[in-house]
């Protein structure tokens, strides 16, 4: 082979390589990045358990009566769409993997007839001592598993409070005779009046005090999307 090549061919590999070599040096000196101080990324996370973040979750939820003065039953029935593939809404309607919600408003909590309730809710119901009254909807429908620990129900919740509001309306609207709107400048119920001060001059007030004047407190029961449970087995119309 002739000599001329091989030099040529050297010369061609050196100047390549010289080439390679000063684009790798300014590279490294025109993007040159420091070594971090501390190696990953920083995590910062609150003190105390996820359970109690969560319980702290709704503080600050709005009270439904307010709500309900202004809540539109035609948004409701859209925003109850989502709940359709688990609940039926007609009189009589079956059951499906959450119970009918035909009159659900002020109903005895886990009083569907044929419906396989959670030991979660029938413990909730107290033997139907609880009801659904409008502020049980309005938690439940907020956030169903957090309100109702070991609940069947695999709804994630309606956060936003008008849509709560306009589908709690909605289920109203589903009764024969729908339950009264609650006042929305109501106090709540297990507000005891104040008693008045003792008069000066009046007699000794008798060693048993008096009762104090509590209204007890509504129950709670199931919402439009309450998947509580898995269904009972099947009846026969």
């Amino acid at each position: 082979m002739n000599s001329s090549y091989i030099n040529a061919a050297i010369g061609a590999f050196l100047a390549v390589a010289f080439v390679v070599m000063t684009v790798s040096i300014a590279s490294d000196a025109i993007f040159h990045s420091g070594h971090p101080e501390a190696e990953g990324y920083a995590i910062e996370a609150r003190e105390g358990s996820a359970t109690a973040s969560a319980d702290s979750a709704d503080d600050g939820l709005a009270p439904i009566a307010p709500l309900l003065a202004s809540a539109s039953i035609e948004g409701g029935q859209r925003a109850f769409r989502k709940c359709q593939a688990c609940h039926t809404v007609d009189d009589g309607g079956a059951n499906r993997v959450g119970p009918n919600l035909w009159d659900i408003v002020d109903r005895p909590v886990a009083a569907a007839d044929g419906f396989g309730y959670s030991t979660a809710m029938t413990d909730y119901s107290e033997g139907g001592e609880k009801k659904w009254d409008y502020e049980a909807l309005n938690d439940f429908l907020h956030a169903p598993k957090k309100y109702m620990r070991g609940t069947a129900m695999g709804f994630a919740g309606m956060k936003k409070d008008d849509e709560r509001a306009d589908v709690i309306a909605y289920l109203r609207s589903l009764a024969s005779t729908p339950a009264p709107l609650p006042s929305a400048d109501a106090a709540p119920a297990n507000n005891a009046e104040a008693a008045p001060a003792e008069d000066a001059t009046a007699e000794p007030a008798s060693a048993e005090p008096a009762a104090a004047d509590s209204t007890e407190e509504p129950a709670k029961e199931e919402t439009a999307t309450d998947g509580e449970d898995k269904p009972a087995e099947a009846k026969t119309e």
